[in-house]
């Protein structure tokens, strides 16, 4: 199995020039230069599918850190969000549970180090006020919409969960995921169908539609694209639960049981999954874009994260090459278009739709189609990633809380750590690091405690940054020779160690040279690259030799105020400005150490919204993240 999936990894990267990923996005950002066109012929308003890209868009800018892609949600969404929090053209009394899903990008706007940004956060608060009055079944699940009560919906469910649950984490609302979860709870029980494990589109609990079987309250058929909202707001709700949540098991147990269901409709010729998804030879049916691509994420990102087996990773690479065969075309510019994808699938309305084959069949297929583009997008990403990973190892990443431990109020006023910490996703943090290395298989940890050979033993890597003076936090924990000798003692049976200095007036240095010392370097205490005015960027730009071990696709990069480096014992300078030595590695038993005199790599400066992109410290964080987990 692995053998094959890295044979057809190997094939798709021949012909794989410019990420696809990036290539779609700069291909919608060039048809909506100023504003997002959701239909033809129509005012721009504020609807899922805009927010759908825009997340799509996120993920890009995270794997990438090129700004035009944050910038270009920002702008999109200062069109209609405005200073006291009101929306332009949304609609709260019409209850509509689609008008939910561009509220994720209002939560990543308003967790981002940005003036002005108190707005997001009320704009963010009038769609949680929509969710906390909507309409509810009789056992409490969401109505779609207004004008369609009793109804669940499939689509409903990517609509209003991954954005409930993400505000509910983010404000401490823990009793309203118990609600996420019933929703798919609600649409286990009722709209599941046990024969082949695929999903009735809506579930009508009055039984009073047209549409609804009069004896299960069910739809008529399985549309694609349906059970493709629903596979892809498990993995993006899963994002969010806490570990050992018991919803988690639940969630990840609804993907196990509708994973086999995806693989055994697959079309084996095209990899491609059709409008209908259990109809392939009925006369009109088709491969359609949008649900190929769904499922492609779902499985894709459900397989990297463990939920399902690894072997599904197959399953969506085969869906993903028929859908770059079939689907996606270069246009003579040199853009890429998305073809048949569905314009609209739904149900009762005016005029009425009954749920029949003949009306699924009749919807138009569209070019450029967001409800395809985005998901394309999402998936690209991770077979990008799934790509990107094949040589590399699936370790587990400790980052240390314990010598660095600063701490301020979070967003509810609670206090919180942070500066260089997995969860911080202000400029001061690691989330965009950490980000890269779940994207390429890794598991991130947190180590609160002082390393110890028992805690460090599960962990393949270590990185400790900028540990703490009575400047930074009250009560600093110093390094010390038992923590030299257990840190060392780990880096010789094999483990990679980072250290990461900072200036000498930002970081406790005399210790924590002692645990550089022991690997033959050493911070010297003397700093460079200041920035006098703190514009000139060039002043602190480092360039990066051909042919070093570590940064095999980086020429340049941005490392202010780092204190620089003095090598021996066989240790070697990676990288040097001048005379000084910026970066030093060594190989200490069967480990491996990297040393730097500046936390250089938190979003601050990988996320391409204050340094240039001349300088390149986005593509060193992911050369040093190969290194790592190589």
């Amino acid at each position: 199995m692995k053998k094959a999936l890295l044979l057809m990894l190997i094939c798709w990267g021949a012909h794989a020039q410019k990420n696809y990923s990036v290539r779609m996005a700069d291909s919608f950002m060039k048809w909506n230069p100023d504003s997002i066109k959701v239909a033809p012929n129509k005012p721009a308003r504020w609807d899922y599918e805009q927010g759908l890209v825009l997340k799509a868009l996120e993920k890009v800018w995270v794997q990438t850190g090129d700004a035009r892609y944050f910038n270009f949600i920002k702008k999109e969404l200062d069109l209609y969000v405005q200073e006291d929090g009101s929306i332009k053209s949304y609609k709260y009394d019409d209850f509509n549970l689609d008008n939910i899903s561009t509220g994720r990008m209002l939560l990543t706007l308003y967790v981002q180090s940005l003036p002005q940004k108190e707005k997001y956060k009320k704009a963010a608060d009038l769609l949680w006020k929509q969710l906390e009055n909507q309409p509810t079944t009789s056992e409490g699940g969401y109505w779609h919409k207004q004008r369609y009560p009793y109804q669940m919906w499939l689509d409903g469910l990517f609509m209003a969960e991954p954005f409930a649950v993400e505000y509910a984490t983010l404000f401490k609302k823990p009793e309203q995921i118990d609600h996420v979860i019933q929703q798919f709870d609600l649409i286990e029980k009722y709209a599941v169908d046990k024969k082949s494990g695929l999903i009735y589109h809506a579930y009508d609990e009055k039984r009073q539609e047209k549409w609804a079987d009069p004896q299960t309250g069910l739809s008529k058929h399985f549309w694609g694209r349906a059970l493709g909202w629903y596979a892809m707001a498990l993995v993006e709700v899963l994002d969010y639960l806490p570990q050992g949540h018991e919803g988690r098991v639940k969630l990840v147990s609804y993907l196990k049981r509708l994973a086999p269901a995806i693989q055994k409709h697959q079309d084996p010729q095209s990899g491609l999954w059709y409008q209908i998804l259990d109809m392939p030879k009925r006369e009109g049916n088709y491969k359609e874009a949008s649900v190929s691509a769904m499922f492609v994420y779902a499985l894709a990102k459900g397989a990297r994260l463990g939920y399902i087996d690894p072997k599904y990773a197959q399953v969506a690479l085969k869906g993903y090459n028929g859908i770059l065969k079939e689907f996606v075309k270069e246009e003579a510019d040199g853009s890429l278009s998305y073809h048949h994808t569905v314009s609209v699938g739904g149900l009762g309305g005016n005029p009425y739709r009954d749920g029949s084959y003949e009306y699924y069949l009749s919807e138009p297929q569209r070019v450029n189609d967001l409800k395809g583009v985005g998901p394309f997008i999402f998936a690209s990403i991770e077979i990008e990633a799934l790509k990107e990973r094949a040589p590399l190892k699936p370790k587990t990443v400790a980052l240390d809380y314990y010598f660095n431990r600063e701490f301020r109020k979070d967003i509810n006023g609670d206090t919180e750590q942070f500066h260089y910490t997995w969860e911080d996703r202000m400029h001061s943090g690691f989330w965009i690091w950490g980000q890269v290395f779940t994207h390429l298989g890794a598991k991130t940890t947190a180590l609160k405690e002082a390393p110890t050979a028992q805690n460090l033993k599960n962990a393949q890597a270590y990185i400790i940054v900028d540990p703490d003076t009575p400047k930074e936090t009250a009560s600093p924990n110093y390094i010390n020779a038992t923590h030299v000798k257990v840190i060392s003692d780990w880096v010789k049976n094999g483990g990679t160690l980072v250290l990461m200095a900072n200036d000498t007036t930002n970081c406790e240095i005399p210790k924590f040279n002692e645990l550089a010392k022991a690997f033959g370097i050493s911070f010297t205490g003397k700093n460079i690259n200041f920035i006098p005015g703190g514009k000139d960027y060039e002043l602190a730009a480092v360039n990066i030799p051909t042919g070093n071990d570590v940064f095999r696709n980086t020429r340049k990069i941005y490392a202010k105020e780092i204190v620089t480096l003095k090598v021996e014992k066989g240790a070697k300078a990676l990288v040097k400005k001048g005379d000084d030595v910026v970066i030093a590695t060594a190989n200490y038993g069967k480990g491996r150490v990297f040393v730097i005199g500046d936390p250089w790599l938190y979003n601050e400066y990988v996320d391409g919204r204050i340094i240039g992109p001349e300088f390149e410290n986005m593509q060193a964080l992911r050369d040093l993240t190969h290194w790592i987990l190589k």
